[in-house]
């Protein structure tokens, strides 16, 4: 039984939703009803001798509203085929639970559908439809014009029926009708109408294949549920390319996304956005109807901070690809310096050369790290896969072997000038590193600050403060992947920290804290209000700024200070 309700939570929370996506209804309902029945089995029998009772009771109102509407449709000479359609228990259950209501409260239990002979027929009985009987405002949708996001075309609209009962009513064609219940499948199925399946119906087939490009580029199951698990959700948003092409994207969705849903070299080479003609942020929400242009450069490249807003599976993949990529070509510089390090602290002034008469030293490291050349054993180091300090150990016993004895001065100088914990000399930071180097989002170091590096395996170095309740408790676990940091003399750009600012409410207020901060040279990256010490009296604003040094930081904080609203300003 434990087993059978794993497979079902399973089954509703990840296949159940992928079949929707791609399309496959027939299927999506079967799965959700199979999983229903086994996860709950006594609402599962509640609900279907509910909706067997109420089917009896509807049966006549259902048989006068067919004639109604078959009459209607012979006097226009429009063919049609009229079909009764029932929502499926768990639908009519999760309806129940979200809503609050009762199983005699929810009014679209029974609908029908009429299939068609073409789209103008669709539109011809819906107007017929409503002469007859009176629409429910806010209740109709186009998704023959909008499709939905896995390909999905029809009419829907509800009308008050005899007795004033509501009823539901999809108006599809024969085509659409396959589609809706096959998805992506009836470009397969209907050999014969492959040719005339438009884009909009290969939607389900495009994010099968989007689904195939993230799975070859994470080969990591839990990752790749991460990256797909957001795509899943059905409500969606419509925008537009300049050129007039609809698009449909997540709700959420941002600026970025778009880029790579349009294609992965647009989103790795963005650099700014249009939004209905006027400049935004790559960041920006996009919203139904939006029209979307995205500036780029050959030179740009994706940076690391996207993946904290961007909603789609595709970018956050594509995104995160680059980055390792980008990663494993900077890893060897970041490998040999470590290793550079490593040794001097061993005592060796410098690596031996890799030469004729260091052949066999290298040879046998290489050996005895599985490492299949000098670069790969940099780049390994550089990704966290090897520490440096073990192999630099290593090294200094094989060239002992030699004759080439460490230096002891060297060891003493190297040792104590660093960190009392750490096995290795320090590394100096400047910013340029790239993606090889991490700045850790639990406590934002910015130069000025009492730095360490933990070698994470195959995440490269990542820095963070002395302080860091992060970095004390890996430290505690795992410290041979500690090692001495610092930062260089000059630092080649800013970095973020953010800045807890509680304010009273006033007017203006906003303005004021911005204005201060831009006037003392920062940038100002994000800004959020905080709900729990939002009130009538006081908020917090929390601020994500670019500073230079700790320096520049204690000059923004105190002119801050100064601003009369400002009752406190502390550093995140």
């Amino acid at each position: 039984t434990v087993r059978r309700k794993a497979i079902s939570s399973e089954t509703l929370e990840v296949y159940a939703p992928i079949a929707n996506r791609l399309g496959l209804n027939q299927t999506y309902r079967e799965l959700q009803e199979l999983a229903f029945s086994h996860l709950k089995p006594w609402r599962h029998q509640v609900i279907k001798k509910a909706v067997t009772r109420a089917r009896k009771r509807r049966s006549d109102l259902m048989r006068v509203v067919q004639e109604a509407v078959q009459k209607a449709l012979d006097q226009a000479q429009i063919k049609a085929k009229i079909e009764f359609r029932e929502k499926t228990l768990y639908s009519i259950y999760r309806k129940m639970e979200s809503k609050h209501l009762s199983f005699a409260q929810v009014s679209d239990v029974f609908g029908m559908r009429l299939v068609l002979h073409n789209p103008i027929d669709c539109y011809t009985a819906l107007g017929l439809l409503h002469q007859i009987y009176k629409p429910v405002p806010g209740r109709f949708k186009d998704h023959i014009a909008i499709p939905k996001v896995n390909g999905y075309q029809s009419l829907h609209t509800t009308v008050v029926g005899p007795a004033g009962v509501n009823i539901e009513f999809q108006m599809r064609t024969e085509e659409m009708h396959r589609v809706a219940e096959a998805g992506v499948a009836a470009h397969w199925l209907y050999k014969s109408n492959v040719g005339a399946a438009s884009g909009r119906e290969q939607q389900g087939t495009l994010w099968l294949q989007s689904l195939l490009d993230i799975q070859s580029e994470t080969r990591d199951a839990a990752e790749f549920w991460d990256h797909i698990k957001v795509d899943l959700f059905p409500d969606a948003v419509y925008v537009f390319t300049p050129k007039g092409r609809i698009m449909a994207l997540p709700r959420g969705a941002t600026v970025v996304d778009f880029a790579y849903a349009v294609h992965s070299n647009v989103g790795d080479c963005a650099i700014a956005a249009k939004v209905n003609g006027e400049q935004v942020p790559l960041r920006t929400e996009l919203a139904n109807g939006n029209v979307v242009e995205v500036v780029t450069s050959t030179v740009a490249a994706p940076n690391p901070a996207w993946l904290g807003f961007v909603r789609t599976g595709r970018a956050r993949s594509k995104i995160r690809h680059f980055l390792k990529t980008r990663a494993q070509e900077q890893a060897p510089a970041l490998g040999e310096k470590l290793l550079i390090q490593s040794v001097r602290a061993e005592g060796l002034e410098k690596l031996p050369a890799f030469d004729k008469t260091n052949h066999e030293v290298w040879d046998k490291l290489l050996k005895f790290t599985g490492a299949k050349s000098q670069t790969e054993l940099f780049t390994d180091i550089g990704m966290g896969k090897r520490v440096a300090s073990i192999v630099a150990k290593r090294l200094v016993a094989l060239m002992g072997d030699t004759g080439h004895k460490p230096d002891p001065l060297l060891i003493s100088k190297e040792r104590f000038t660093a960190h009392e914990t750490l096995s290795q000399g320090s590394v100096s930071i400047d910013g340029s590193e790239n993606a090889s180097v991490q700045f850790g989002h639990c406590c934002h170091p910015i130069p000025g600050d009492d730095i360490v590096g933990y070698l994470g395996r195959g995440e490269g170095l990542t820095i963070h403060r002395k302080s860091c309740e992060t970095a004390k408790r890996l430290q505690s676990k795992d410290s041979e992947r500690f090692m001495a940091v610092e930062w260089s003399e000059e630092t080649t750009r800013s970095f973020e920290v953010p800045l807890h600012i509680t304010v009273n409410n006033g007017k203006g207020v906003l303005a004021r804290v911005a204005s201060s901060i831009a006037a003392s040279e920062a940038d100002i990256n994000q800004v959020n209000m905080s709900d729990q010490v939002r009130g009538e009296e006081a908020t917090e604003l929390q601020f994500l700024i670019s500073v230079d040094s700790t320096d520049h930081l204690d000059a923004i904080m105190r002119n801050l200070g100064w601003i009369p609203s400002v009752t406190s300003v502390r550093r995140g």
